[in-house]
């Protein structure tokens, strides 16, 4: 079975189109609950997410910060595994009708096995793959198994990122590129700041993937800012601080359902 790598290109395609930045919400699988995670992807989207990247929780996180950091250990402790995380995406897609990536760090899918994992990803529905950690040089057998099953391979590139460097990631790469916006761990930020900027525009000139910038936006001014130089905005710990601070479940999915939408109001305003 084919994965959903074209859905994820005409998504972001579409929103190009319709001249605005597309909105990408992450939130871990098995948050709070492994139901509970499966509503509030379900939720962004009825916000006005168009993708979800679903976290694969990880004990050692490397490009986490402490409010990711906090809704993995909660998963972790309540025993998530990899099956639930393919059911997270085969439950969000199919009751959406929408692209859902994995972003998971390399140690997790090594263990359970490259072939075996793409090939539950793809029959789950899913998009592809963020793989933060993967360096490209040593990527060749994952991007070989993920493109026999139609899922992208999304790298991260950074501020620190030589432009011969970009060139090679960005020709490695499918689905679009992830471009942090800053040097550092995720979490809201007061600025976006204009690394992200420079960023977007050396990686454009290396490659015609979507340029989607991540780490740092929280609201809906920062989505527009970012927005207007950006293929797409990536929000992921604004989502999980949602969650952590409600009062309970069903609290928690209409705020994240209501954050999804001031954001997608902001990724489509006209500046």
């Amino acid at each position: 079975m084919s994965g959903n790598i074209r859905l994820l290109s005409d998504t972001l395609a579409k929103a190009k189109a319709d001249n605005r930045a597309a909105l990408i919400a992450y939130l871990p699988a098995g948050f709070p609950t492994v139901d509970g995670g499966i509503e509030a992807v379900k939720a962004v989207f009825e916000g006005g997410a168009d993708v979800v990247e679903v976290g694969l929780p990880h004990s050692d996180p490397v490009l986490d910060g402490p409010v990711i950091q906090t809704a993995d250990d909660i998963a972790l402790r309540g025993g998530v595994r990899i099956a639930d995380v393919m059911r997270t995406v085969r439950e969000a897609h199919a009751a959406t009708g929408k692209p859902v990536l994995v972003m998971t760090y390399w140690n997790p899918i090594d263990r359970y096995g490259i072939e075996r994992f793409t090939e539950e990803l793809a029959a789950a529905g899913g998009a592809g793959c963020i793989l933060p950690d993967l360096p490209v040089q040593e990527s060749a057998t994952w991007r070989e198994h993920a493109d026999k099953h139609g899922l992208a391979t999304v790298f991260v590139v950074a501020p620190s990122s030589r432009d011969e460097r970009l060139a090679t990631i960005t020709a490695a790469g499918s689905g679009f590129v992830y471009a942090a916006s800053l040097m550092g761990v995720t979490g809201t930020r007061e600025s976006v700041g204009e690394q992200a900027a420079d960023l977007v525009r050396r990686t454009r000139a290396t490659s015609e993937l979507p340029v989607c910038v991540g780490l740092g936006v929280s609201n809906a001014e920062q989505a527009k800012e970012v927005a207007s130089f950006a293929d797409g905005v990536i929000v992921g710990s604004a989502f999980v601080k949602r969650m952590l601070d409600a009062d309970d479940e069903a609290a928690g999915l209409v705020a994240v359902r209501e954050l999804a939408g001031e954001l997608a109001e902001g990724v489509r305003r006209v500046s």
